[in-house]
């Protein structure tokens, strides 16, 4: 006799109704550290928590450059992310040899949602456990996407994905109205105020441990320490105040508790 919960592929669904192995790849994106992603009306920025697993370790990368309009920032296994990233660049130069023109931010985001959803529906695959913010531009302007291990996708102004993203949801949904008009370096900031909230008191945000993107329709570029110092020292200081705690995913009583392997 097996024990039921782990004899689970993600097309067996729980005497609840409920796909776990699909659930369990979601929550590991809810455990990933956070990033956050907006736009204005040219541009949009990328901003990233990094983790180090060790005081020695370097910090682990979470913005990876797809093609010049376009880059993806990753919450949740950083392993599953590098295989759809070299998918998405593969896609990308692939119709730049054919078509001699860059890829279509949304089309691809759809293929990355077919190949995801397909992963939740064939039996002995496991769905991606990585959540990606998309963003990119095109001849229709700036997008920003979220797709999810599920094979859902989705279009947004703004949007933080990850680990403690509740308290830089709530900043970017106070202010996502002034976001269409800000020059660059007003997004940036933005960006940083909203990532600053999902930090504990004791801890700040630095040029180690932050990755800062901006994406326009002429090219990809990442903020260097120094322009980032800049923007960093003009942050508002934190006072001490509890963190805003992510709501306990509810398992049904028939799943264990998801491992935090996540980046």
């Amino acid at each position: 006799y097996r024990n039921h919960q782990y004899d689970m592929d993600c097309i067996t669904w729980s005497p609840a109704g409920r796909i776990l192995q699909v659930e369990y790849a979601m929550e590991a994106v809810k455990q990933g550290t956070p990033v956050l992603g907006l736009r204005s009306k040219t541009h949009v920025v990328l901003v990233s928590f990094k983790r180090a697993q060790s005081e020695l370790a370097n910090h682990q990368q979470k913005i990876f450059k797809i093609d010049d309009h376009m880059a993806i920032g990753i919450s949740g296994l950083t392993a599953d992310a590098r295989v759809l990233a070299d998918y998405m660049r593969h896609e990308c130069l692939n119709h730049r040899y054919v078509f001699d023109s860059a890829m279509n931010v949304g089309r691809l985001v759809a293929q990355v949602a077919d190949k995801s959803q397909q992963k939740t529906q064939n039996s002995s695959k496991r769905p991606y456990g990585v959540g990606l913010l998309v963003a990119g531009c095109d001849e229709k302007g700036p997008h920003l996407y979220e797709t999810c291990p599920s094979g859902n996708y989705f279009e947004y102004y703004a949007m933080a994905i990850g680990g403690r993203s509740t308290s830089a949801k709530t900043y970017l949904e106070k202010h996502f109205a002034d976001f269409e008009t800000s020059d660059i370096d007003a997004l940036i900031k933005h960006g940083l105020e909203a990532m600053n909230k999902t930090t504990s008191s004791d801890q700040s945000l630095s040029t180690k441990n932050t990755t800062v993107a901006v994406i326009d329709s002429e090219k990809y570029k990442e903020l260097s320490s120094e322009e980032m110092q800049k923007f960093i020292d003009g942050l508002e200081k934190k006072e001490d105040e509890p963190m805003e705690e992510e709501p306990a995913a509810a398992t049904g009583g028939d799943a264990p508790a998801p491992m935090d392997t996540t980046g």
